[in-house]
Order: C-alpha cells, then sequence, then structure tokens
C-alpha cells in the first residue's frame, strides 16, 4: 500500500473516530433524549434550564430555596437558611405505571430523597411523605442518617435493608437512581444494583410496612397514581437527567 494511502486511510479513520466521539459526546449531554429514548416512550421531566412541569408541594411556583444551576435542580440549603421558602417540588403530572430515571448527587452530610405516588394534596396531608413511598438519597459516609440500614442510600426508606446493595458514589460524583412500578410491582436500583424488589399491597409488603414508621400512616402507598416529588429536608443536593416513561 502506498504512504499516500496508508495517510488517507489513517486520516479517514481518525476522522471518523472523532465524528463518532462528537455524537457520542452529543448523545449523553445531561438533560437531553437520544432517539432511541424518545422510540421508547421516554419523556424528560427537566429540561436543564426551568422548572417547567413542577411546584413546591402547596404552592403554585418553585420560587425559593429551588434554584436551577449548572444543569440541575439544586436545593439550596444556604438559600433557605438565608429565608429563603422551601418545601419538597412536586411533579405537576401524576403517574401510575412508569420508570423513571434520576441522577442525583449530594453534599456533605446530605440526606433528601425521591418520593414517588405521592398525593397532591396539601390541605390535607402535609407533606408527601405521608402518602409516597421514598427512594432515600444520602450520603452514607456523613449523615446523621447512616446509621440504619433501610435508611441508605437507594434504600426503599425504611422499608427494605440496603446493608448490601448501597453504593453511592463519593460525594460530588452523580448517582444514576431508577424507580420502576408495574402494576403494583415496585424496582429500585442504585447505579446499576437492585435495592428493592416487591409488590405493594401483597403479603410481604404489608408485613414491611408493619415493621416501620409508617405502620399507623392510614394513606402511606394507598394510592396506585401519585406525583413523584424531589425531597427538601433542608441539605444540598442536586438532581439532573430526570427522565420517565410511561408503562
Amino acid at each position: 500500500m502506498s504512504k499516500i494511502l496508508l495517510l488517507a486511510t489513517a486520516f479517514g479513520l481518525a476522522a471518523c473516530s472523532c465524528t463518532g466521539q462528537k455524537k457520542a459526546a452529543q448523545d449523553a449531554l445531561p438533560n437531553t433524549l437520544s432517539a432511541k429514548e424518545k422510540a421508547a416512550g421516554w419523556q424528560l421531566l427537566f429540561d436543564g434550564a426551568t422548572t417547567n412541569g413542577w411546584h413546591v408541594y402547596g404552592k403554585e411556583n418553585t420560587a425559593g430555596a429551588w434554584q436551577v444551576q449548572d444543569g440541575a435542580l439544586h436545593f439550596n440549603e444556604e438559600a433557605k437558611k438565608s429565608g429563603a421558602s422551601g418545601g419538597d417540588l412536586v411533579s405537576n403530572d401524576a403517574y401510575d405505571n412508569f420508570e423513571l430515571q434520576v441522577e442525583w448527587k449530594a453534599a456533605s452530610g446530605t440526606n433528601s430523597g425521591i418520593i414517588f405516588l405521592a398525593q397532591d394534596d396539601k390541605s390535607k396531608y402535609p407533606a408527601t411523605y405521608l402518602t409516597g413511598p421514598e427512594m432515600q438519597v444520602l450520603d452514607n459516609i456523613a449523615a446523621d442518617d447512616n446509621k440504619n440500614t433501610k435508611h441508605l442510600a437507594g434504600a426503599l426508606y425504611d422499608l427494605v435493608d440496603a446493608k448490601n446493595t448501597s453504593h453511592p458514589k463519593p460525594v460530588g460524583e452523580w448517582n444514576q437512581a431508577s424507580i420502576k412500578v408495574q402494576n403494583g410491582n415496585l424496582e429500585l436500583k442504585l447505579n446499576g444494583v437492585v435495592t428493592a424488589k416487591v409488590t405493594i399491597g401483597s403479603p410481604e409488603w404489608n408485613q414491611l410496612i408493619a415493621n416501620s414508621k409508617f405502620a399507623k400512616w392510614p394513606d402511606f402507598a394507598k394510592s396506585r397514581s401519585g406525583h413523584i416529588a424531589l425531597q427538601d429536608h433542608g441539605h444540598n443536593v442536586w438532581f439532573r437527567n430526570i427522565k420517565i416513561r410511561k408503562l
């Protein structure tokens, strides 16, 4: 093969490689959907720039400690301490059978959560967690709530032990969380590891409830349809790549 042909081939391969890398980088941009995801029915719940589609629990807007920062929904602990209003951030829409994917990262000591199937009625329920189960968001190292293994990052909060399945990334790095609900079948994953798998309303589920703090909460997890809520627990936390598909 001639030197000219070799050079041309090498240049072509390099160009293809650069193009492929560029395309992969574009496909991986936060808060976007690939063509494949769109075809599969995924929808973005956060556009990376605004709080459209969300409101603070019991309010019509999102003004206050929830802020959009660098392509993420950030609960700003310092802003709340300075007097900004807080509250859980709730999706405008409700969902029954769905798969939710979220990326989150925590600051040192952060405690927060992703609540689902929550009822959006503050006049009846003072907090979203009174009706919706929670996937825990936690700094397992420094958070005060790290002693109970049912409260570790990724756990189905206070219901399923995550001692052997909770493997969050170090503080400041993004974690991938997944919540799937289909005909009562619930599955949680953190960074690709299943942290909980149970059928809502089953004998196993009822026993989990009976052994938890929710045992005497009459409307906890009773509805098969509800809203997604990002918890204000007073700590810095960031969420992005929030996407959902109906099942």
